[in-house]
């Protein structure tokens, strides 16, 4: 009797958890198993949750496509310079903040919060005059720089976290044997930092491969710096939407984020638990 009733008590909170797994999940499945469907099974009144018939053609099709390997290279060039940046930038903003104390350490970190809340939709004309005038328009840099400043506050906020929980024992004991402040940092703290390095690296890796906006709106006139993101609105055309091209084009592109996640999972919830202890 004892341990049936919290059984019960979790029934609803289990049932919550599946209803919302599935409808996370079935929009996913959906894109995966259209890609494989025939046209004229994509097309049809009565739509079937598994494909009566499995083709590959719409995968050839999106493979085939225009630029196919350039874009994967311009996405992937793109999304692992902004994020290699956002680490390195947000590794020493963070030391500062959790290990230093400076006039206007409280006021940066204000700062910090507010980019992190504001709406980047928002800051789109601005970033595309600021680039015009620059002459920056067109270019993957100015991307990459975007991408970089998106993700750069989030990864200050979890780091600086993490940081908070390492004990500055650890290190004033290697300073006291020998090494300097940075090298008490590199061979002590940093090594325990690798959950919230894998924990902010995913984040920013999927904010960078997934961004469509801005990789819309910068790059207009030379199509070779386009990304993956906009390479998926080629399927549409005045004849209307290749809709198993674009759900085959869909799932290729979805593959490097899961695979990403999957390898990084083990570290993603530590990372930010322990990113989130102290603030």
């Amino acid at each position: 009797m004892t341990t049936t009733r919290p059984r019960i008590r979790r029934l609803p909170l289990n049932a919550a958890a599946v209803i919302t797994v599935v409808v996370c999940l079935f929009p996913v499945y959906w894109m995966a198993t259209t890609a494989f469907k025939p046209g004229r099974d994509i097309q049809s009144d009565n739509p079937a949750l598994l494909p009566r018939t499995w083709t590959l053609d719409h995968f050839r099709a999106a493979v085939d496509a225009d630029g196919f390997g350039l874009f994967w290279r311009n996405s992937i060039l793109v999304t692992l310079t902004a994020v290699l940046l956002s680490l390195l930038v947000a590794l020493g903003a963070a030391f500062a903040v959790a290990r230093m104390r400076w006039r206007g350490r409280r006021q940066f970190m204000l700062m910090v919060f507010i980019a992190q809340m504001a709406p980047w939709e928002s800051l789109i004309i601005p970033v595309y005059i600021i680039s015009r005038d620059t002459h920056m328009l067109d270019r993957l840099p100015t991307l990459t720089l975007v991408y970089f400043m998106m993700t750069l506050p989030f990864t200050i906020v979890v780091l600086r976290g993490f940081i908070g929980t390492i004990p500055p024992e650890l290190e004033e004991s290697a300073q006291v044997d020998g090494c300097t402040r940075l090298g008490a940092f590199r061979h002590v703290a940093f090594p325990l930092l690798a959950p919230g390095l894998m924990a902010t690296s995913l984040f920013g890796y999927i904010t960078a491969w997934n961004e469509f906006t801005y990789a819309n709106f910068l790059i207009i006139k030379q199509q070779d710096n386009r990304t993956l993101p906009v390479w998926l609105s080629s399927f549409q055309n005045v004849f209307g939407t290749d809709w198993g091209a674009t759900m085959a084009a869909s799932t290729l592109f979805a593959v490097p984020a899961l695979v990403v996640f999957l390898l990084l999972q083990r570290h993603v919830t530590s990372g930010f638990a322990a990113g989130a202890v102290k603030g």
